[in-house]
């Protein structure tokens, strides 16, 4: 092991939780130096959720163009350059690049590119990706690893080589017929962004619906809206083996109840959940423990078993969500200076990007039933939103849970265009303690969205006993 070299602040990872307290560490005077692998600024600016979001619109456009003589224009057949796509996406990712470095050089924080890998408790040896060996040693130590793409073990798929997103936000070229193993938020939005570009798209999901954390109504019409753009969706489906390879030809066998079939396509996408990275890094040489699943065991405060080291964001165990990470930074930072905060009872929202968006706060009910929570429901189609039909996007639905006892908004769900802004304003709501009839009575721009939100609540019904929802949700 080569001479260490001693800093007050250790960051292992530079996603959003560990570059946040980079920053601030060395802006508050504290000597600071960040590990990372290569991933200036972890997954989220490079290849996770701002390049998707970047894709996914230029994907929305290309619709738009496909059915512009609805609004009144006229344009040639439209034709995908994929390369142009991803060159849009570059640009992007280049300009936030740059952007971090700017936040390193402004912040006085060090930036150590290579592999990293403890060697003591809070020692890690890095292996320099431009040649050579740094070993750093911590006085606090701060793990942001975040997670890779899992690949099921099913025979043939890893020698297929599939894609994972990584790989599918790098495609120069259209797949003539995309299999996507998973019906969760990656594979949702990469199956219709493709179609969209003009590919043959097949979804297969071994559970009986999509999106099982959400109610029936909500997983039914993603599975109705998806089915409109022209997505194949299978549900209940087994795969028992792979063939081929993908971007020329692959083969998947899929079990059924009375004979296996086959579904044969170009390219496979791999959207089956994720793994933390954690293994292979040295967390043996210190006192951090992990739980059955890898992930980093920690307390409210994201304490790891060791002292000194904290663990934010997805490698925590926390929601798989950049803001989430961002909380976790702020936790942290407040109880180093005397704060007491905690992950406890957060209130975590979250956007499905597909179109129409599909985005949650709170309860839905599902999670009201099964913790014994009564309460009442109001439901509002898009189609009633004026904002909506002045966009001729008029799919989805507005619905609220209200407390059975008193006027608390304990959830809110939204299908629909801008579904995710529409849910800040509910949240702002909900984390203000406001009843139900704040909203209800506010008084919103026209026409816009929010808009929405005051008829939906305006539908709540009275509080009475045969209005107390306790049977199951549908």
């Amino acid at each position: 092991m080569s001479e260490f070299e001693r800093v007050d602040v250790l960051v292992f990872g530079s996603g959003v939780g560990g570059k946040l307290t980079a920053w601030t560490s060395a802006s508050e005077g504290l000597r600071t130096a960040v590990v990372e692998r290569g991933l200036i600024g972890g997954s989220c600016p490079n290849i996770a959720c701002l390049p998707t979001k970047n894709v996914i619109h230029s994907a929305k456009v290309a619709d738009f163009v496909r059915h512009d003589r609805e609004f009144g224009s006229g344009t040639a057949p439209a034709t995908i350059e994929m390369a142009e796509v991803r060159a849009r996406k570059r640009r992007m990712v280049d300009g936030l690049v740059s952007t971090h470095m700017d936040h390193y050089k402004a912040s006085g924080a060090e930036l150590v590119i290579g592999e990293g890998r403890f060697v003591g408790p809070k020692t890690i040896e890095v292996r320099l990706r431009n040649g050579g060996v740094r070993t750093l040693q911590g006085d606090r130590v701060f793990l942001n690893l975040g997670t890779h793409a899992a690949v099921p073990d099913i025979p043939g798929l890893r020698a297929a080589k599939p894609l994972t997103h990584v790989e599918a936000l790098e495609l120069d070229r259209l797949p003539s017929h995309l299999i996507v193993l998973g019906g969760g938020y990656v594979g949702l939005e990469f199956a219709q962004a493709f179609v969209r570009f003009g590919s043959r798209v097949t979804i297969l999901e071994r559970g009986p619906r999509l999106l099982p954390r959400e109610d029936p109504d909500v997983a039914d019409a993603l599975l109705e809206f998806l089915h409109l753009d022209g997505v194949d969706v299978r549900l209940n489906v087994e795969i028992g083996k792979v063939e081929g390879s993908s971007g020329q030809s692959v083969r998947v066998t899929m079990a059924g109840a009375a004979r296996a079939s086959t579904l044969e396509g170009s390219d496979i996408l791999v959207a089956t959940g994720r793994i933390p990275n954690t293994h292979n890094i040295g967390l043996e040489k210190t006192s951090v423990a992990l739980d059955a699943r890898g992930y980093i065991q920690v307390n409210e405060r994201l304490e790891t078993t060791a002292q000194g080291i904290w663990a934010l964001g997805e490698c925590a165990g926390s929601p798989q969500f950049t803001h989430v990470s961002e909380d976790d930074f702020r936790i942290v930072h407040a109880n180093l200076h005397g704060g007491s905060r905690s992950t406890r009872d957060r209130l975590i929202p979250f956007c499905l990007f597909t179109d129409p968006e599909v985005a949650r706060v709170g309860l839905n009910e599902n999670e009201a039933l099964a913790a014994g929570r009564r309460y009442r429901v109001a439901k509002l189609p898009m189609l009633a939103v004026l904002r909506a039909r002045t966009l001729s996007e008029t799919r989805g639905f507005m619905k609220a849970l209200v407390s059975h006892d008193n006027d608390e908004i304990l959830g809110f769900t939204a299908i629909g265009p801008n579904a995710g802004e529409i849910i800040a304003v509910v949240q702002t709501a909900m984390m203000g303690k406001m009843p139900y009839t704040a909203l209800r009575d506010a008084v919103f721009t026209h026409p816009t969205m929010a808009e929405g939100l005051g008829p939906l609540f305006g539908g709540v019904p009275a509080r009475t006993e045969a209005d107390a929802v306790t049977g199951s949700a549908g």
